[in-house]
């Protein structure tokens, strides 16, 4: 595995050799852990059906459960898939951004069966982090992209947390630092003349809604047999401890994730403790959930209890998480 350490002001990868020699990898079959500005994804050509069959394969991940393809530009995405009017509003607002559109997949798209996991629909993103537009724009491919993690557990903030979980199998890892959202992309879907939020993200609803002028229709049920997109299963993003949410007191030998000025009682005996933000900011937070789950969770510790969270901004996306991580196993 040849593992690159990226200069953190670096925005321009015209010629750059690292990623003529990762995207030639990516055109090989291999795979790559590359940084995004959501959470750092594991890349593979998604025109390659062996390259995808290698993420399923590689994470563990069930084949029913559909990929996200990265591409560099909104031009290349309407390749692939059939922008309705209010596809291309979300897009134009928010791309190149934390936002994936699931859209009809086109006939002539080369995407392969196994990263739609055989569905009708393409979800498509253009992110904000330049190194995968660059690999995308210099392999001439769409790159499949879930988050670089076993499949179900804590995602990968950063370089060290993909190579932990998964540098048996991969041929590249591009360490561009900590992300700077922390958790995956909002992933919205157009289909007719529906706009229906499938899973809060890095953009909050209430954003999406200002953009197209109405209210999205929302999923609230998780899907373990055939989602729409990923993130949808009942249980996601867990540690190896259990969860106990909206937590009012730390019982003894809990880890303690907290949020914003306020101490719980019996904290001061906890076998952890990682705040996401001690001002109270979403941000900050989204930013350093999985990181403060994967710290806690390295304490040995049977139960990570969480202080209570808001539900709005990206509190909706932080909570989600938060109950997929607690979630029956």
């Amino acid at each position: 595995m040849q593992r690159w350490k990226l200069e953190s002001d670096k925005t321009d990868f015209a010629d750059d050799p690292m990623i003529r020699d990762v995207a030639r990898a990516l055109l090989d079959g291999e795979l790559a852990g590359v940084p995004t500005e959501t959470v750092y994804g594991l890349a593979a050509d998604a025109t390659n059906p062996a390259a995808c069959a290698r993420i399923y394969e590689a994470k563990g991940r069930p084949q029913f459960n559909p990929l996200i393809s990265h591409v560099d530009s909104l031009a290349t995405a309407r390749r692939h898939g059939d922008f309705n009017a209010d596809a291309m509003c979300l897009a134009e607002a928010f791309w190149p951004g934390p936002l994936t559109l699931v859209v009809p997949r086109l006939a002539s798209s080369g995407i392969s069966d196994l990263a739609t996991a055989g569905l009708d629909t393409v979800a498509l993103r253009v992110p904000a982090g330049p190194i995968m537009r660059a690999l995308s724009a210099q392999s001439g491919r769409p790159l499949a992209a879930p988050s670089a993690n076993l499949s179900g557990k804590i995602s990968a903030t950063t370089a060290d947390d993909v190579v932990k979980d998964l540098a048996p199998s991969l041929a590249h890892v591009i360490d561009a630092g900590p992300c700077p959202v922390g958790i995956e992309s909002t992933i919205v879907a157009c289909v007719g003349e529906e706009v229906r939020l499938l899973r809060p993200g890095g953009i909050a609803l209430e954003e999406l809604e200002a953009a197209i002028g109405r209210p999205l229709a929302v999923t609230h049920t998780p899907n373990d047999t055939n989602p729409q997109a990923p993130g949808m299963l009942t249980s996601h993003y867990a540690p190896g401890a259990k969860v106990r949410l909206n937590a009012i007191d730390v019982h003894p030998g809990e880890a303690f994730l907290g949020f914003g000025p306020t101490p719980l009682p019996g904290q001061d005996q906890a076998a952890g403790i990682f705040n996401l933000s001690q001002d109270g900011d979403l941000r900050e937070a989204a930013a350093r959930l999985f990181t403060g789950l994967r710290t806690l969770d390295a304490t040995g510790t049977g139960m990570i209890c969480v202080q209570a969270i808001p539900e709005t901004g990206l509190g909706a996306a932080i909570n989600d998480r938060l109950r997929r991580a607690a979630a029956p196993r």
